[in-house]
């Protein structure tokens, strides 16, 4: 059992192939087709990102001061880059299947992104769009303001001890405003229930 739980990917694996068996075993009740499968892949890799939002918000940042300094290196040199890399990507990837939901419709009904992205349809499909367009405010920031700044922090890019300095409250900022703007962006996205 220790063999099978400490390989990430086997587990990985096997979690799909879980889902894959509680998809078939569904299908009459609730069938799979390519919107299903969006919505499944927009919440993991959702989970994914404002997970690792909060980790950082909630769990690293507070405690590195509190760090000796002689350990602040595994952290920077080994942790916080993985973290970023999967925080990123995951930010992506949760916009791109977000977008895709929205685009492909569900069963006879017509996808729903162009009105919900120009708030000029139901109440609900302004919701969504309220919550669609926070999530790309957020990406964003996780792109172009957190990465850049942590790029120096962690010394990925070359920057002088000033250029780290002046991006170390960039970052907090951005990170802090994901995280304020997370909330109501959660509950746009869960209040819309769109089909």
């Amino acid at each position: 059992m220790a063999k099978l739980f400490g390989n990430l990917h086997l587990v990985l694996a096997i979690g799909l192939a879980l889902a894959i068996a509680v998809m078939i075993a569904f299908a009459p009740t609730a069938p799979v087709d390519a919107n299903a499968v969006l919505r499944w892949l927009h919440v993991f890799f959702g989970i994914v990102w404002i997970g690792l939002l909060y980790y950082l918000n909630f769990v690293q940042v507070p405690t590195m001061p509190s760090i000796p300094a002689e350990q602040k290196p595994a952290i920077i040199g080994h942790i916080a880059p993985k973290v970023f890399f999967f925080f990123r990507y995951a930010a992506l990837l949760t916009v791109i299947t977000g977008l895709g939901v929205a685009g492909h419709g569900h069963g006879d009904q017509p996808g729903y992104l162009g009105r919900a992205l120009t708030f000029s349809g139901a109440g609900n499909e302004n919701l969504i769009g309220l919550g669609m367009w926070i999530a790309l405010v957020m990406a964003f920031n996780v792109w172009f303001i957190i990465w850049p700044a942590q790029k120096k922090i962690l010394g990925i890019v070359e920057a002088t001890p000033e250029a780290k300095a002046a991006a170390a409250p960039r970052a907090l900022i951005a990170s802090r405003l994901n995280t304020l703007l997370s909330l109501p962006m959660l509950y746009c996205m869960v209040s819309a229930n769109l089909g």
